[in-house]
């Protein structure tokens, strides 16, 4: 329950005063606040969207229940909120209103005079209505990959902890008021505390923690405010949640959660337009219909009658120039550029990449563009690699040794003694078996006409004197010739 503003659950079995109790657990603290700082927690799509631009989107609607507008000046800081607590406000919206999408939430935290750094872990919940009656749309926690802790520097301070999907996120948070309430509702939850402390027994420590702010000019929603307060021995504020209305006056804050969101909604008056698919499918549909569809929105005016799917405004290169331009498709053609697709953007594209190409033999050449690695047959390795930093395969061949083969590298087969044939695959064994890499004149035996063969290669590369696939003719192979002396078996 909100710990030390709800310290009101102390020591009632031992006092039995809940006036005691109260001035014990309620804990505000007049705060002011310079500039509060805003925390982005921002849900990313999974893949890279570039057609979520909607094109006449509906007008987003601020709600909130505080007369506060997050800046500059004073709050009080309910110091007694407890680890896992949570709270929240509902928000009214017309009926004719729905759908609509939540864009943001967000919500005021604050310290005082805090010697440490804090971090506080948080999630976030939405409802189709109320909590004790609606139905949960979505819930998120912070985890410090994808979703930021709130960490906040030693002193006073504040920071607005805003939450919002990305608009490129095809996972949109869409109420259709199911619950038939006309509202819904978004609550913030103290997953953990920096120094959480025991609640109902004792409050978390002042100066070790953030917690969340309350206006200062009088409670004026006593029934859209909630709290979800912890449940324990002590406890005589009641658990689970209540609205401020239904809370003991005693354990009530005295002023509104600095609490607000936004939403959009799908209904507004907005024209259809062409609404074009992956598969080039097309259909007539207002921008917010064809983004909860999954569709791209052409220029307002256009019709799917008319209009070809992939013709818009994208990304052109335009080889001529090196640059690229945002044009339409007809545009593009016309100054001899490639389109690289309706909704694409210059910022995000890279017309002309070049980089590292790794070859067949296992060698690098670049930078060239994927086109002229393509042309040798060679792997592109993405745009500005370099050979320097690029580690290229190296080809495989059967390595032949004494009654084995394996598929390795030429280095790898030197490495174990074998006898590397470049080109080739072991199979089941046969590849070593076709002869022995010792004759070199083929006559079925090694003699001296194989070592005279070596001796008049001496120092040379690439011949078939190099037994041992070194690249030269060497010491190595000569000895090869008398390892194996006699016939080839």
């Amino acid at each position: 329950m909100i710990s030390k503003f709800l310290s009101v659950c102390t020591v009632l079995a031992a006092t039995q005063s809940l006036a005691f109790a109260g001035e014990g657990r309620l804990d505000p603290i007049d705060v002011s606040f310079t500039q509060p700082k805003t925390v982005h927690a921002t849900f990313k799509p999974v893949k890279k969207q570039t057609n979520r631009n909607l094109v006449g989107e509906c007008q987003q609607i601020p709600v909130a229940l505080t007369d506060s507008d997050f800046g500059d000046g004073a709050y009080i800081l309910q110091a007694g909120f407890a680890q896992d607590e949570s709270f929240g406000a509902t928000y009214s919206v017309p009926e004719d209103a729905f759908p609509i999408r939540i864009d943001v939430m967000e919500a005021l935290f604050g310290t005082s005079n805090a010697v440490v750094t804090t971090t506080t872990e948080w999630s976030v919940t939405i409802w189709d209505g109320t909590p004790t009656e609606g139905i949960q749309i979505a819930s998120f926690a912070s985890d410090d990959l994808i979703l930021p802790h709130l960490v906040m520097p030693p002193g006073t301070n504040g920071v607005i902890l805003s939450v919002s999907v990305d608009p490129g996120d095809p996972e949109q948070i869409y109420i259709f008021n199911d619950s038939g309430m006309n509202s819904f509702t978004v609550a913030f939850k103290i997953e953990a505390h920096h120094s959480p402390g025991d609640p109902c027994l004792t409050a978390p420590l002042e100066n070790r923690n953030a917690f969340p702010c309350t206006d200062t000019s009088g409670l004026q929603f006593p029934n859209e405010n909630w709290i979800d307060a912890v449940d324990g021995q002590w406890c005589v504020c009641g658990a689970g949640w209540m609205t401020f209305q239904e809370f003991p006056g005693i354990c009530t804050p005295s002023g509104d959660w600095v609490l607000r969101a936004s939403y959009t909604s799908v209904n507004c008056n907005v024209e259809p337009a062409a609404c074009c698919f992956d598969d080039t499918s097309c259909q007539d549909l207002t921008p917010s219909e064809c983004s909860i569809f999954g569709g791209t929105i052409a220029d307002a005016g256009t019709a799917c009658a008319t209009y070809v799917c992939g013709s818009g405004v994208g990304a052109c290169c335009v080889p001529a120039t090196g640059n690229c331009v945002n044009f339409a498709l007809d545009q593009c053609n016309t100054v001899g550029g490639v389109h690289m697709g309706e909704g694409t953007l210059c910022a995000d594209t890279t017309c002309f990449p070049e980089g590292a190409c790794c070859l067949a033999d296992g060698g690098c050449i670049g930078p060239v563009s994927p086109e002229d690695c393509e042309a040798v047959a060679g792997a592109f390795q993405g745009d500005a690699t370099v050979c320097a930093t690029t580690d290229c395969p190296q080809p495989l061949g059967a390595c032949c040794g004494a009654g084995w083969c394996l598929d390795t590298t030429d280095l790898d087969c030197q490495a174990v003694g074998g006898g590397w044939l470049e080109g080739e695959v072991c199979t089941d064994g046969s590849i070593c078996d076709a002869g022995c890499i010792e004759d070199i004149n083929g006559d079925g035996h090694i003699n001296v006409d194989d070592l005279l063969s070596v001796v008049n290669q001496w120092g040379t590369s690439g011949g078939d004197a190099d037994i041992d696939g070194s690249g030269t003719v060497d010491t190595e192979d000569l000895l090869a010739i008398i390892g194996a002396w006699g016939p080839c078996e």
